[in-house]
């Protein structure tokens, strides 16, 4: 397997762990429940108007995915720099011209900004990242300008993927 192939098939294990996690979220949804909502009333006794064994599961289940996807995403990371330019150029002469996930076409011609960076902050992920000024963001994580079809001037749901990923600490398995 090639450190490509490698690479891609990271992602593809990413993307059915995010979609894993959107199903557990909706459970907690389905429930009118949160992270963080109560499953007992004052007295201390379980919820009645709502399914308490299954909400429980599915907050462990959406913390164990969590922790998964921020160990993918390092292993991503090192997979990625693996990718040199032997594979870059097979993968550009191979008959897929267009970077494609589940059909989508994620080629940056074709990909409409959905943000533009108004500033970045000195010592910040950003600038690391290398993020300038007057930067577009074509996508971001999973996100890309159709998520922003419904509201163009929102950003709601780049608050949402973002407050998943809230205080997730990754679990050492040394």
């Amino acid at each position: 397997m090639t450190a490509r192939e490698r690479a891609l098939a990271l992602v593809s294990r990413k993307e059915a762990l995010e979609a894993e996690l959107s199903a557990q979220f909706s459970i907690l949804s389905s429930n009118q429940s949160t992270m963080n909502t109560p499953l007992v009333d004052k007295e201390g006794f379980p919820r009645a108007d709502i399914d308490v064994w299954a909400v429980r599961h599915a907050r462990v289940r959406i913390i164990e995915l969590k922790n998964d996807i921020s160990a993918l995403v390092d292993e991503m990371a090192v997979a990625l720099a693996a990718v040199g330019p032997a594979d870059a150029s097979s993968a550009r002469s191979s008959a897929h011209t267009n970077p494609s996930v589940n059909g989508t076409d994620l080629s940056q011609e074709n990909m409409p900004a959905f943000a533009k960076v108004d500033g970045v902050a000195p010592g910040s992920p950003a600038a690391t990242a290398g993020l300038l000024r007057e930067d577009q963001i074509l996508s971001f994580g999973r996100l890309n300008a159709s998520d922003f079809a419904q509201a163009p001037r929102s950003l709601q749901p780049l608050a949402a993927l973002v407050g998943e990923y809230e205080n997730v600490r990754p679990i050492s398995s040394s």
